[in-house]
């Protein structure tokens, strides 16, 4: 190989290393912000938390995501819903939510109030779920909406369901529903569990991608400087390589 040939093949090896070191450690760096971002949102998370509660009066569509609530009110029990195909424990089950009337004004909000095993061998069969009648406390945290599950168009309206759209859902009680929920917390009690799953942040995805990304950094310019100029600069390396 010519002499020319040769430095034309060194520098555009040299430049294609550069292209992917750089290209690597972008994404590596990438990664990081969003490790970044998603401990961010996770320590929102966690202040709201340490908030003190919220209580009826203070309840509203404004009420922050995760912020605790007290609240004293009475079940409409007649309006449960059983969301199919929710699990608790890697066990399935039904996700159970009540209107609750909040005592003292017209506010009502769904509560999301535990899980119950569901019957395998009657698939309509509900489960023994007890809703006190008259004033009742509940403790829990504001929430979204469950999930939403693949649902089919005509999906039925009653008691078990696969998603729960609260707009629709306050048209069915033909009364104004906040679009927020409490989601439950406390005790096993009523026939519920409520060993809720909390999220992940996902920081710890991310950072396992940045360091897969550096690592290929590295990879690459440890091969580069290995062949390209150890073994091209330094003979001894080159017999013993």
């Amino acid at each position: 190989m010519s002499h020319g040939s040769a430095l034309w093949r060194f520098w555009l090896i040299t430049a294609a290393a550069a292209v992917g070191v750089g290209v690597t450690a972008s994404l590596g760096l990438w990664q990081l912000s969003r490790a970044g971002g998603k401990q961010q949102l996770q320590a929102q998370v966690d202040a709201q938390r340490a908030l003190p509660a919220l209580h009826g009066a203070a309840l509203g569509n404004a009420a922050p995501l995760q912020r605790p609530v007290e609240l004293r009110g009475t079940w409409l029990g007649e309006h449960t819903v059983f969301l199919d195909n929710r699990q608790m424990n890697g066990k399935p089950g039904f996700f159970v939510l009540t209107p609750l009337q909040v005592d003292g004004g017209s506010t009502v909000v769904v509560v999301q109030r535990g899980w119950a095993p569901r019957d395998f061998n009657d698939r309509t069969a509900l489960p023994p779920v007890q809703t006190p009648s008259g004033l009742v406390n509940v403790q829990g945290r504001i929430a979204p909406a469950p999930a939403r599950l693949l649902d089919f168009a005509g999906a039925p309206d009653g008691a078990i369901r696969q998603n729960l759209d609260l707009a629709r859902f306050a048209a069915e009680l033909r009364r104004p529903l906040l679009d927020v929920t409490v989601l439950q917390t406390g005790d096993a009690s009523e026939g519920l569990l409520r060993q809720w799953s909390e999220p992940a942040s996902g920081a710890d995805k991310h950072y396992g991608y940045a360091f897969q990304w550096f690592g290929l950094a590295a990879l690459i310019t440890i091969l580069y400087v290995w062949f390209q100029i150890v073994r091209r600069f330094f003979p001894a390396a080159r017999r013993t390589g």
